[in-house]
């Protein structure tokens, strides 16, 4: 009888354990549902986003600072898929030098990306024109990464280039062009948020 009293009490405190750490979660999840209304692409913010909750917590220069993290990822992935397409059997003149270019686009993008997580990174306690100064670095460098992307698309327009190349290819920087969208949309969340909290701490 004692032992199965005991099972018992180490079961409801197995169960109230998991039910404490799944009360957490939500939290944070909601946080990022939330934020990503702002976006162009909310269902797809929130579905990129939701695996790193434990992380962003509810702090917005996480969030921003892991959409950044999230768009270089995909970005990463679509340059080499794309570079991959150079080598496609019966790849036609035109489409391979819009691939060549696209390649160089998203090499680009790559790379700005990158150079903004970090920014964010190094932001730490800044205030001020020191915040601003570090932010608008990032808000160029994201705008940049856009204006790459659209032109790797544009590359592929025109009826000459209705194929399975420029099909497969605008799907993928398509979808890097959204995740990139919405990690500037909160970036812009969490410059104005922070500016705001700033403006009311002060005496």
């Amino acid at each position: 009888m004692a032992k199965l009293t005991l099972f018992f009490i180490a079961l409801s405190f197995a169960f109230y354990t998991s039910c404490t750490a799944v009360a957490k979660q939500p939290s944070s999840i909601d946080f990022i549902k939330s934020s990503c209304r702002v976006t162009r692409y909310p269902a797809l913010c929130v579905q990129s986003l939701s695996a790193y909750a434990s992380e962003i917590k509810e702090s917005d220069r996480q969030l921003a600072q892991t959409a950044l993290t999230v768009s270089v990822s995909r970005a990463r992935s679509a340059a080499s898929f794309v570079a991959k397409m150079t080598s496609v059997k019966g790849i036609k003149g035109r489409e391979y030098q819009a691939v060549k270019d696209c390649i160089e686009n998203m090499g680009d993008t790559v790379d700005r990306l990158g150079q903004s997580v970090k920014e964010v990174g190094h932001m730490g306690r800044a205030v001020g024109e020191g915040f601003v100064w570090h932010m608008n670095n990032v808000k160029t460098w994201v705008s940049a990464a856009l204006t790459d992307e659209d032109t790797c698309l544009d590359g592929f327009s025109g009826r000459s280039m209705n194929g399975n190349v420029k099909t497969t290819i605008r799907r993928k920087i398509t979808h890097v062009a959204q995740i990139t969208s919405n990690a500037l949309a909160l970036v812009n969340r969490f410059a104005s948020r922070h500016q705001a909290a700033s403006v009311t701490e002060k005496p």
